[in-house]
């Protein structure tokens, strides 16, 4: 005799028990995320209540309700706020062999309390008509002195950044990256102003020549409806960083399971659906961002950016990493 083991989707799918709704708090916004909401709903008959926000602003809405809160599960961008969403308490460990095969090791939370649904990378993009490719190579090359008054990038405060660094922690140790980070820094053609758009449009106008940003930014100017839009992607175009080494840095947008959950088993077939090929090719196309399962196709923008070996690092560790990232770029003048 034996037995399988299936889904929470499924055994929902199948139950005719009835389902409890669910309670969803989202940094996504909701065109970005409720068709997948809708269809989950469909499969399963289980309702989902979303709750929008800035992702800072949602942690420390957690952090407030405590054990009171409505919410079932959170969606956030960048391991730095889902790790530290569960040192803060506020997310709990979910054991589902559905994702844990379909996760990659390094993209999930060791202790299972928090899971990539999409990820991003963070590469070198550069203006065509002035940087020959040729003379890229890798994130630590940035600080040589050709590239002086040539880099934007945004400012020290913003998470990506602080992880694409502890990235380098993980791969250099802090006294390398330290060094890396004051050449780098010494580079800036201004002082660190806006969001990676910002950054984009800033080396297509020749502010820079080099915009370090994520790879869904760019996708959004190629995709957007402004010939404005289209023009600043026309001029750039992407470099795929240590590739000879460790790869280049990703990240990801992931969801975890609340503390707080009263409803846990419709909440982890909730996290199961997202990782189904369905609900990957749609949620990764939507929102610009290349699937974390293997097998599910990226979409025609990012496939002409072209493939890269990224790095393999733990996504936890970077998390782990964080505060002494944040303290190293405070030291090497990072604004």
């Amino acid at each position: 005799m034996w037995i399988r083991r299936i889904s929470a989707v499924a055994a929902l799918c199948f139950s005719t028990t009835a389902v409890a709704d669910i309670n969803l708090y989202s940094s996504r916004k909701e065109a970005l995320i409720q068709p997948l909401l809708n269809q989950f709903t469909e499969k399963t008959g289980i309702e989902v209540r979303l709750l929008t926000g800035k992702d800072d602003a949602l942690l420390s809405r957690l952090k407030m309700e405590g054990s009171a809160s409505p919410a079932d599960l959170l969606i956030t961008a960048d391991v730095a706020r889902l790790h530290r969403a569960k040192e803060m308490g506020l997310t709990q460990s979910v054991e589902s062999t559905t994702l844990n095969s379909a996760i990659p090791a390094n993209l999930r939370d060791s202790d299972n309390h928090w899971f990539g649904m999409t990820s991003r990378a963070r590469p070198i993009i550069y203006a065509k008509d002035r940087v020959d490719p040729a003379q890229l190579s890798s994130y630590e090359a940035l600080a040589d002195e050709q590239w002086k008054g040539r880099i934007c990038i945004r400012s020290s405060s913003n998470v990506y950044n602080q992880s694409l660094i502890a990235s380098a922690i993980a791969a250099n140790g802090v006294e390398a990256t330290e060094a890396w980070v004051e050449g780098l820094v010494g580079n800036f053609a201004r002082p660190p102003a806006g969001g990676d758009t910002d950054q984009l449009k800033a080396a297509a106008a020749g502010v820079c020549d080099i915009a370090i940003a994520n790879t869904y930014y760019l996708a959004r100017l190629v995709r957007s409806d402004k010939a404005s839009d289209n023009a600043v992607a026309d001029q750039l175009a992407v470099f795929w960083p240590n590739q000879n080494d460790r790869g280049t840095h990703i990240n990801i947008s992931g969801a975890a399971l609340t503390a707080a959950s009263k409803n846990r088993d419709e909440a982890i077939a909730l996290l199961e659906y997202m990782v189904s090929q369905e609900a990957q090719q749609w949620y990764a196309e939507v929102n610009n961002e290349y699937p974390v399962v293997n097998g599910v196709e990226s979409s025609d923008v990012l496939k002409a950016f072209g493939t890269a070996k990224s790095d393999n690092v733990a996504l936890s560790k970077l998390g782990e990493l964080n505060q002494e990232a944040l303290r190293l770029m405070d030291r090497a003048g990072w604004k």
